[in-house]
């Protein structure tokens, strides 16, 4: 397996120089008043484009060749902040560049790199796609940094699992770690009992490739410590309580967790962060087999609270439990978790809006204000304390599925909220990690959700080094 190219897979833009041919971006109020280049503004009013959201039209020469593009903004622009995502899938393969534009070049840009991503890993030959000039005003650095931490996100959750298990998704980590010259462990196999991490062996033990805890350090003692815990169950059957074969279908993405907080470790080690690092990844892969774990055991986490399980579909949280525990040992000042959790989140809140809990004000109110500045959508739920009951067990500490189907992504969080003990700021992401539909920005298929924003947040707080 080949070195994975961080920085360099994302490279939608030329920024060699040459001829370009310019792109228009333009309202429908720039054409009734006339501020478009005249030649352009003519042959619009020939075609009738009035400027739609999101649609293009070429634009002749003097000469007759090809000499620009139209691009509709619609009436408010503001509504779809990467609306210029389409223009990566739009516009006909060469050079262009932004002639006219009533968006920052920063935002502008960010969307055309977003709607560019294409996974062709799996398709045969090549197709040539067009560059846009990197202007000298843009924040290049940024840009390719947040592209590449996303592109990453969303080429693991890509990946098949015959090609994405615990192996590549380790080899990855291990590629991420050495480009930035980052420190890695890695706990594996029957170690995972020796070191105490039972609730990650008992879910990965049936499965061909072994489970295992990947742990990356990077940055100085004494900054500010951040921690990192990602959700990376490679495939996931749901064990012996096993899934109908149409809820299999996109269980490839059930380490979108482990693979957003890898994109969100890549921004923060790019950009020099003054941070204290570390990143927890446990993987396995939800198998089954003859010592599969099963309904009604019960074992011990590494926090000491016993778990019966009542459903081995709700895997997601056990593997976490223990990450969690092990991260609130070292009392970061901040514990993010991402993880593919809930199919709950989903029914709240549908496929594009992450929910993420925390009992910290200023940090609920910190994300959701770096939410909206990058256009990153997350939405706070309550951690209500009335439910704590139903993640108690008659027989056991807790229970890793309550009965009774309600309110499952706060029970899930509040299960996760027990292994958090001794961290003061500390905020769990349910997110889906995958576009269902195209989007401007998104083409259907892995995603990347809360890491722009929680970089925003970090950056914000954080000195470059």
């Amino acid at each position: 397996m080949a070195p994975y190219q961080f920085i360099e897979r994302a490279t939608p833009f030329n920024t060699k120089g040459g001829k370009t041919l310019p792109v228009f971006a333009v309202t429908p109020a720039h054409l009734e008043t006339g501020m478009v280049d005249p030649v352009a503004l003519e042959w619009s009013k020939k075609a009738g484009w009035k400027a739609e959201s999101g649609s293009l039209l070429l634009v002749p020469s003097e000469t007759g060749h090809l000499g620009g593009a139209l691009f509709g903004l619609g009436r408010t622009p503001s509504d779809q902040p990467y609306l210029s995502g389409k223009l990566a899938r739009l516009l006909p393969a060469g050079d262009w560049h932004i002639e006219t534009a009533p968006l920052t070049a920063n935002r502008l840009l960010l969307g055309y790199g977003l709607g560019s991503y294409r996974f062709e890993k799996y398709k045969s030959g090549t197709t040539d796609r067009p560059t846009l000039m990197m202007p000298a005003d843009a924040d290049a650095a940024r840009i390719k940094r947040l592209l590449s931490g996303v592109f990453l996100a969303r080429d693991l959750i890509n990946t098949p699992a015959n090609d994405m298990g615990p192996d590549a998704l380790e080899a990855v980590f291990r590629d991420l770690a050495s480009h930035y010259k980052a420190e890695v462990s890695v706990v594996r196999g029957d170690d995972l009992l020796q070191q105490n991490f039972p609730l990650i062996h008992a879910v990965g033990r049936a499965a061909e490739q072994a489970p295992r805890l990947l742990k990356l350090r990077w940055g100085k003692k004494g900054h500010r410590k951040i921690t990192l815990v990602g959700k990376g169950v490679t495939f996931d059957t749901g064990g012996l309580d096993i899934k109908p074969s149409s809820s299999m279908l996109l269980m490839k993405k059930d380490m979108g967790g482990g693979a957003n907080v890898m994109g969100l470790a890549l921004m923060i080690m790019d950009a020099k962060l003054k941070v204290d690092l570390t990143v927890l990844v446990p993987v396995v892969e939800n198998s089954i087999s003859g010592n599969a774990f099963r309904p009604g055991d019960i074992y011990r986490s590494r926090a000491g609270l016993t778990v019966q399980i009542d459903n081995t579909d709700a895997e997601g949280r056990l593997i976490l439990a223990d990450a969690l525990a092990l991260a609130d040992e070292d009392e970061p000042d901040l514990l993010v978790d991402m993880a593919t959790l809930t199919g709950a989140a989903r029914v709240a809140l549908g496929p594009d809006l992450p929910p993420f809990f925390t009992d910290d004000e200023d940090l609920a109110a910190n994300l959701t204000d770096a939410s909206l500045e990058v256009d990153d959508p997350l939405w706070r739920l309550p951690l209500y304390k009335g439910y704590e009951k139903d993640i108690n067990s008659k027989i056991a500490d807790l229970t890793n599925a309550p009965s009774g189907g309600m309110a499952g992504a706060i029970t899930a969080a509040l299960f996760l909220k027990r292994f958090v003990k001794k961290t003061e700021s500390w905020a769990h992401f349910d997110i889906y990690g995958w576009t269902p539909s195209e989007r401007p920005h998104a083409p259907a298929g892995g995603e990347a959700q809360g890491i722009r924003a929680i970089f925003q947040m970090l950056e914000a707080k954080s000195v470059r080094g």
